[in-house]
């Protein structure tokens, strides 16, 4: 395993078909290697004074550190919250092949 510049970005929507939608989006101007769904999901959270509990689906998101700025950009475009949470996550080592895929699918050359 070898050191990165990787990044794991979490992130949430209401629906399997927000995120299927967000993920296809960012697939499209490679901003990300891979999106994962993980549906089920619960948050309770204060907003705009109050307590929500809602239902979401969770969003893991595959990309290179060099990307983060254009996928903040896009997120205000493309995602569908007001605020989306947009945490990104070093990623400390990995698998050689599996970064390496990572950086040639979200290469700047080929957006």
């Amino acid at each position: 395993m070898s050191q990165s510049d990787a990044l794991v970005v979490l992130t949430t929507v209401s629906s399997a078909e927000d995120a299927v939608t967000l993920i296809r989006a960012l697939l499209d101007r490679r901003l990300i290697a891979c999106g994962t769904l993980l549906p089920g999901a619960r948050s309770l959270y204060r907003w705009e004074g109050k307590v929500a509990d809602e239902h979401e689906v969770v969003v893991i998101l595959k990309t290179a550190g060099a990307r983060i700025d254009a996928l903040e950009q896009a997120f205000a475009e493309l995602h569908p919250y007001k605020l989306p949470e947009l945490l990104a996550l070093p990623v400390a080592a990995g698998l050689d092949r599996y970064l390496a895929w990572i950086g040639q699918e979200t290469s700047l050359s080929l957006a």
